[in-house]
């Protein structure tokens, strides 16, 4: 199992997952954490600008944990197999282990034109 993070400045779990080009990949295997590493997309690649795939560092996830994200890339993500996670926890590390333990606390999902992010409901529509 992967589990892709976004963390724009590397510390912590950014919002607006479809203009994160910084993830951080967690491998798991059997419930456990067996690596992590850093993957870092062009602006092209980003899950904005590549509306049809996944860019090939983020191919194989299963799981995208993320501060905010729109409904259309949730639900473009809910298709594709891959689990989209929109979270207030803002570390990482704490987020995948919560995750595994099935104790992350999530935000709902995004309806309508909105934005779902950490203390921000309205982007776009109006």
């Amino acid at each position: 199992m992967k589990i892709a993070v976004t963390s724009q400045n590397l510390k912590t779990i950014t919002e607006h997952a479809g203009k994160c080009r910084k993830f951080w990949i967690y491998d798991v295997e059997k419930g456990v954490v067996s690596g992590k590493r850093l993957v870092e997309l062009s602006i092209e690649q980003s899950l904005h600008a590549s509306h049809h795939q996944l860019a090939e560092p983020l191919a194989g996830i299963n799981t995208l944990i993320t501060g905010g994200m729109g409904p259309g890339l949730f639900e473009r993500l809910m298709q594709s197999g891959i689990l989209p996670v929109v979270t207030m926890e803002e570390d990482p590390d704490a987020a995948v282990s919560a995750m595994l333990g099935n104790r992350l606390e999530r935000l709902p999902v995004p309806r309508g034109g909105h934005c779902h992010e950490r203390g921000h409901f309205s982007h776009g529509a109006r």
